[in-house]
């Protein structure tokens, strides 16, 4: 028998912004979940948050040691994580997420000027993370908790026998979802799905 599934609306309206942990740019902050005896918002007690922000100039990266992350460009394009030994990670093309610890120095560049990305961390002794981009169509099943976010235009899901319509710019949160599966009915969304070791 499935679990009952609990269903929060978030309007972008009510998303935190937040200064980077380096205080190089803010985030917008669309999810998260945080120890019970710590301040949302904050960089410490952090189990997982999921947010969106904007990179306009190459810059470094804060130190999120003990988290893992998973990263995509959602507007613009031409993003490369770049490391002190000269690997890097391509995120030039939007919606293909790239995921790297938290503890990684990286430095951003910028081949073809700003760029919006969506960020998934979370504590890697508490949570596995996925992230994924559906379109029209497709579907996929739920996580413990699952954030679907409408990056770019409108949207509408379909979980069970229940329609979502999800705004431009929305979120729609999911909690105990354990065999439930979402359809994307119309558009294209963003998946954050997280789950507890």
């Amino acid at each position: 028998m499935s679990e009952a599934l609990a269903i929060t609306r978030i309007a972008a309206s009510g998303y935190r912004r937040t200064p980077w942990k380096n205080g190089g740019g803010v985030t917008v902050d669309i999810a998260d979940a945080y120890r019970p005896d710590a301040e949302p918002g904050g960089w410490t007690g952090m189990v997982w948050r999921f947010g969106r922000t904007r990179i306009e100039v190459p810059a470094p990266f804060s130190d999120l040691s003990g988290n893992d992350r998973l990263l995509a460009v959602i507007g613009g394009r031409g993003l490369v994580l770049r490391r002190p030994d000269g690997t890097c990670l391509e995120v030039r093309e939007p919606f293909r997420p790239v995921a790297f610890p938290g503890e990684w120095e990286i430095r951003s560049e910028l081949d073809e000027g700003p760029v919006e990305v969506l960020n998934l961390m979370g504590a890697r002794d508490r949570v596995r993370l996925d992230l994924r981009f559906l379109w029209a169509g497709e579907n996929c099943s739920l996580c413990a908790t699952t954030v679907v976010f409408a990056p770019a235009g409108d949207a509408a899901l379909r979980v069970g026998d229940a329609d979502t319509a999800l705004p431009a710019g929305d979120a729609v949160r999911f909690a105990a979802g354990a065999d439930h599966g979402l359809r994307v009915a119309s558009g294209m969304v963003a998946v954050a799905g997280i789950t507890p070791i």
